[in-house]
């Protein structure tokens, strides 16, 4: 048998991967090039994502092309994968990451309008891209990695609307598995816990007691720490590559050990739900 590390495995094929211009995605886009992938990413801001494939591409390795997109607007997500093909030729990995965590609120103050947001954007999305991408992974025998989180299992407190849609991901990705198994398609789920991403530094500096708050943060894994975005791509670049060839609707948490064993179940300090708290 010829054995090849993931680098060697993975040269030359094609991924397209939402979110890439911040986070986890863009930790995606960087580990995937390196490796030697084809990349198609996309996202909101034009100057990140241009920003990002000069980086990458003056490197040699792995190309990057960027797409500017919204992808609330799934007509757009089509393009790209049209896009992709038209210039690669083919299509060999999936990875739908982008995704919209809003502020901590309690469900008195989230509107309907607020919650479709979250769903556009978390699951929608999510299932178009697999909608549009899965004719050419079929033809590939490729796969599809989604970026799940540890609190589709677990909750939280005032995240109603993100946790119900990285729950129903899970589901998503493995009844898609179970869809996709006679084409040869495999279908997976990477959840991340407490992961340090940009997003985390935005939070961070709104708190009256940032100390305070990355060590509540820290300690909320057995590992004591919050993960990197590094971290969480290594683990969706394994579940696309040959290594994870017979793994198939799976969940991969890459959490530090958040959702395990026992701890005291008690309000976050750091949440402020201002007048509601009064009532």
């Amino acid at each position: 048998m010829d054995y090849k590390t993931i680098e060697q495995g993975m040269q030359g094929k094609v991924a397209i991967i939402s979110g890439g211009t911040a986070g986890i995605g863009k930790a995606c886009v960087r580990i995937f090039c390196a490796a030697g992938v084809n990349v198609v990413t996309m996202g909101r801001s034009v100057d990140k994502g241009t920003a990002l494939a000069e980086e990458i591409n003056a490197k040699g390795k792995g190309k990057c092309v960027f797409y500017e997109c919204d992808v609330r607007n799934t007509d757009r997500l089509g393009e790209i994968v049209e896009l992709t093909v038209a210039e690669f030729k083919h299509l060999d990995v999936l990875v739908n990451c982008a995704g919209y965590f809003p502020i901590q609120i309690p469900i008195d103050m989230v509107t309907k309008e607020m919650y479709m947001d979250v769903l556009n954007t978390n699951l929608v999305a999510y299932f178009m891209g697999c909608k549009y991408a899965l004719p050419y992974l079929r033809s590939s025998k490729g796969n599809i990695v989604n970026i799940g989180s540890v609190l589709g299992t677990t909750g939280d407190e005032g995240a109603l609307a993100y946790s119900s849609t990285k729950g129903a991901i899970h589901t998503f990705t493995r009844s898609l598995a179970i869809d996709e198994g006679r084409n040869g398609v495999r279908v997976n789920e990477v959840k991340p816990g407490h992961i340090l991403t940009e997003m985390f530094e935005l939070t961070t500096g709104r708190q009256a007691d940032p100390v305070g708050f990355v060590k509540y943060s820290d300690g909320l894994q057995w590992l004591g720490r919050g993960g990197s975005a590094e971290e969480t791509a290594y683990a969706v670049l394994f579940l696309a590559s040959d290594w994870a060839s017979f793994i198939t609707g799976t969940e991969l948490h890459v959490t530090g050990g958040f959702e395990i064993g026992e701890g005291p179940k008690l309000p976050n300090p750091y949440l402020t739900w201002g007048e509601m708290d009064k009532k």
